[in-house]
């Protein structure tokens, strides 16, 4: 039988942790029956050893397991980051989401309030008027009748609320500040993550593969949890089970360098601005991210599990499927449209 000491042990040893027992931490944890020490001592450890992929899968199937599961029908896509690069930039895979959805690719987006950064995505849905309050079948509702949706973490994931204490005392990153891009309760077809710890990146890209996931893990080679047009930005397209490495430079794809602070946002007020205007084809460094991520997503989309001879054509593809999303006004439309949607659905 395993116990709190046995793992420990093994950890503090620096042994990696089988599978079985990986999962019997997690659903501790996540049943409420693991102290905050015990939580804590658990993901320092971890932590301090370094998380394999097997451990990493076993915590979001635990994780997962737990959830408040949901299906929607068709191949759909989720493009999040998983925070933590202290840039406080503006919410570019949100906006990146929403031009996606204009462009056709159906969007089931995860994610929660800022954690990290000044704003996080809830926190800017909210201020567009997006309807955040509702209930699993309604969030299907809408993902149906508006082509996108949101499943805020705190209504799916309701079991993290037990390792809450732990991790805010411990203010440092674990493997749980990874786990919200694993653990999308739709689980769609198409994953577009931003990681910003460089350790942890192919990690999550492992995990996707042992899945037999589609999926794209990036990383800005100036930190940014996200493609960044600063610099070039390293990527890990995941397909068939297998992981291939890829640099993505924006010069390269016709887009143009400017400087991380470029990107610096604001509170929820003038994040959701900032999108409005970008939606609506104000021109400058924000939309070159925009696009440069929304293009990414959807090359991942077009290829539809097939290997993809020549990445940068696929994401120059991409990118004008998502310029021509922006100037013919259909992401402005479809933002209108999840409003109006979501709005309709939490009064019925």
């Amino acid at each position: 039988m395993t116990t709190w000491p046995d793992l420990l042990s093994l950890l503090l040893r620096g042994e990696d942790l089988p599978p079985e027992d990986t999962r019997w931490a997690m659903d501790r944890v996540m049943a409420g029956e693991a102290t905050p020490v015990q939580v804590a001592g658990f993901l320092v450890a971890l932590r301090a050893k370094g998380e394999t992929v097997a451990e990493l899968r076993a915590l979001a199937d635990g994780m997962l397991g737990v959830a408040r599961r949901i299906e929607v029908d068709g191949p759909a896509l989720d493009i999040v980051g998983t925070g933590g690069d202290r840039s406080n930039s503006v919410n570019i895979s949100t906006m990146a989401a929403v031009v996606c959805a204009g462009a056709g690719v159906r969007v089931v987006k995860h994610g929660n309030r800022s954690a990290s950064s000044t704003t996080g995505t809830a926190d800017v849905l909210e201020h567009l008027g997006v309807v955040l309050g509702l209930t699993p079948e309604q969030v299907v509702a809408v993902a149906e009748q508006a082509g996108i949706t949101f499943c805020f973490a705190q209504t799916f994931h309701p079991s993290m609320r037990h390792a809450a204490a732990a991790r805010k005392e411990l203010g440092v990153p674990t493997a749980f500040n990874v786990l919200g891009p694993l653990t999308n309760p739709a689980q769609p077809r198409f994953s577009a993550i931003g990681a910003a710890d460089p350790r942890v990146a192919p990690l999550m890209a492992g995990v996707f593969a042992d899945r037999g996931a589609e999926a794209l893990v990036f990383r800005g080679d100036d930190g940014l949890d996200e493609l960044t047009t600063s610099t070039t930005s390293r990527l890990w397209w995941v397909v068939d089970g297998h992981v291939s490495e890829h640099v993505v430079d924006p010069a390269r794809l016709g887009l143009a360098i400017s400087p991380r602070e470029a990107l610096v946002g604001g509170e929820a007020d003038y994040n959701a601005d900032v999108a409005r205007r970008t939606w609506a084809g104000e021109r400058g460094p924000v939309r070159d991210a925009v696009v440069l991520n929304a293009g990414a997503a959807l090359a991942l989309a077009a290829a539809d599990g097939a290997p993809v001879a020549d990445v940068d054509a696929a994401i120059r593809a991409g990118i004008e499927r998502a310029e021509e999303a922006i100037d013919s006004g259909a992401a402005t439309a479809q933002l209108e449209r999840w409003v109006t949607v979501s709005s309709a659905i939490a009064s019925s």
